[in-house]
Order: C-alpha cells, then sequence, then structure tokens
C-alpha cells in the first residue's frame, strides 16, 4: 500500500497495476469498464453502471470497495423506497423526563455507497442523494452533516426492463461524472469465467489502498498540467452537442433536444486528468479527452423525437462528433 504522504506518478501507476491483478482473480475481462470506474473514483466523481442482470456489476462494485479498503454500503433501490431511508431520520429520545431528537444515519453515511437499481425508485427518493452527490454532506432536521471522505455513489441500472422504472431526471444523471456501459463477455472470456466461478477455490483479495490514499490521488490528479488546446477541445466537444450553439453540426440541431452542460466540460478535463496519471503520463491529452467523450456524454446528451424515430441514439451522435474533429 502506497504512502499517502508521498504520493507520486510511478507510485499510483504502480499500485493501478497491483488492483488490476487482484481484480483479476474474481473479474474476468472487462478492461474498459474497470478502468472508467477506477478513473470516477479517483477524479473524485460518481458513476453510473449501465447493463443488463448478471454481468456482474454488483459484484464488481463490491471487489473494487474491497481493493481500496472502504466502508461500504448497498442500498436495493425499490418503488417503496423513501428518502429517510437513504440519509437516516430523526428519533425523539427521553432521558430523565427530557425529551430530544437524535439523528439515527442512513446508508449514505459510508465510503462507497453501491445504489442498486437506482431507476426503480420514484424521483423524490432519486433526489434524496442529489445533495450528497453534489455537496459530500446531507441536511435533515435542519442540521447538516458532512460526509466522510471519500465519498462515491456507484449507481446501477437496467436497461431493458423498464416497465416500473422511474428514469432518472436530467439533473441526477448530471451528478455523474461517467455512464459506463457494461456489455457482454466475448465467448472466450466467459468460458474462462464460468469455468473460473464455478470451482470450489474462491481467491481472496488484498487490499490496494485505503481512503487517506485516495485522496492524496485525488489531489494529485487535480494537478496533473493540462494545456490551453486540451481545455478549448473538452470545452467545444461540449459546445458540439448543443442545439443552440454555433459548433453544432445540422444533425445535432435536427435531433438533440438538451446537450451537454458546462458541468461535462469540466469532467472531461478532470477525467483526463486522471486517465494520464493511471497510463503513468505527467500531462493529460487530446486523445484522453477523446477516449473518454463517450460515458461522459452519453448520459447528458437528450435526443428529441425525430432522433427516436429514426432511431438515431446519443451515442451515435456523439461518436459522430468526436469522429468530425
Amino acid at each position: 500500500m502506497i504512502d499517502s504522504e508521498n504520493v507520486t506518478v510511478e507510485s499510483v501507476q504502480e499500485a493501478m497495476q497491483e488492483l488490476r491483478t487482484e481484480l483479476a482473480k474474481q473479474i474476468i475481462g472487462q478492461k474498459e469498464v474497470i478502468e472508467q470506474l477506477v478513473i470516477a473514483i479517483l477524479a473524485g466523481g460518481h458513476a453510473l453502471l449501465t447493463g443488463v442482470p448478471g454481468l456482474g456489476k454488483t459484484k464488481l462494485v463490491k471487489s473494487i470497495a474491497q481493493l481500496f479498503s472502504l466502508a461500504f454500503k448497498r442500498i436495493q433501490f425499490t418503488p417503496d423506497l423513501m428518502p429517510a431511508d437513504v440519509f437516516g431520520t430523526e428519533v425523539m429520545d427521553e432521558v430523565d423526563g427530557a425529551r430530544s431528537f437524535r439523528f439515527i444515519q442512513g446508508p449514505v453515511f459510508t465510503n462507497l455507497l453501491l445504489a442498486d437499481e437506482i431507476n426503480r425508485t420514484p424521483p423524490k427518493t432519486q433526489a434524496a442523494l442529489l445533495e450528497a452527490m453534489g455537496e459530500g454532506c446531507v441536511t435533515a432536521g435542519g442540521h447538516t452533516y458532512k460526509l466522510d471522505e471519500p465519498f462515491f455513489v456507484l449507481a446501477t441500472q437496467n436497461p431493458i426492463e423498464l416497465e416500473g422504472t422511474y428514469p432518472l431526471p436530467e439533473a441526477q444523471l448530471d451528478r455523474f461524472l461517467l455512464n459506463i456501459v457494461m456489455d457482454y463477455l466475448p465467448v472466450e472470456e466467459e468460458i474462462r469465467m464460468v469455468r473460473e466461478t464455478t470451482s470450489p477455490d474462491v481467491p481472496e483479495l488484498q487490499p490496494i489502498l485505503d481512503g487517506a490514499c485516495i485522496v492524496a490521488i485525488q489531489k494529485l490528479v487535480r494537478q496533473v498540467p493540462v494545456s490551453d488546446n486540451v481545455v478549448e477541445y473538452a470545452v467545444k466537444l461540449c459546445s458540439a452537442t448543443r442545439p443552440g450553439s454555433e459548433m453544432a453540426s445540422e444533425k445535432v440541431k435536427k435531433m438533440v433536444q438538451w446537450g451537454a452542460g458546462s458541468r461535462a466540460s469540466q469532467a472531461m478535463v478532470l477525467a483526463a486528468k486522471a486517465k494520464a496519471l493511471l497510463d503513468g503520463r505527467r500531462n493529460a491529452a487530446i486523445e484522453d479527452v477523446k477516449a473518454l467523450a463517450l460515458p461522459i456524454l452519453r448520459h447528458r446528451v437528450i435526443t428529441n423525437f425525430y432522433a427516436n424515430a429514426e432511431k438515431v441514439t446519443a451515442t451515435d451522435i456523439i461518436r459522430e462528433i468526436v469522429a468530425s474533429d
């Protein structure tokens, strides 16, 4: 485990290699998903994992929590879940005849919160996470409670069973740094996965980092230099998704209802810095922005009925924008 008081580019890259080695004991394949998940954490952001059931989303998040030595809690989002079930509630105590209220912390008071199937609960409960994700604190009963650092929300959602679900509102989606899509494994990797996960041997994971190390790495990420042309490229890329922008193509103007906001531009640069650090480089490049454009923008670009009629998705539009630059 690296020293949180002396974090360097080299020590981070070494730790990430150890993490990949340990994670490979239980998670087969999904290298791009793992890299994006780690980028989100080291950039201090939250991630939305989208994928059909049975791909190992929950297992991956639990393994990450174990490798990072983080306090971990899971909320199974259901239609009857209430906001108080997320952030906590006040109860009345009586001591020596004197009554007072005492706040009981909810599962949001942790380091890594797994919001499982977040789109299965009503918007009122979904919104209970907004303050925690944006400000790192929770307000209840007129009091504000600070969450421990580091704090991450890794949410999952199922894209195929939409009956009885509540699509995440745009404000909630924008809080997620990345929308990571988890797809099926190639046949060869699935064969290996089935063979290893049905054997009697269950390998144990050895912690690689702790909370203090992660906070130190997050500070180092922000110190990674980024040139003006990289910042300009990130902003122009986001601007090209907005139908009212002069940089928008005719296709964007016709098929996009809302484009990515300024938070997306910030996410582009911050995630690019984290990717550069993971790759052992001392500055972020335009290639880093391009590599992360899809997971950063796919949940921030809202298409309209013209796009739906022609079966054009936000992913199609983003790929076309990136390819045209």
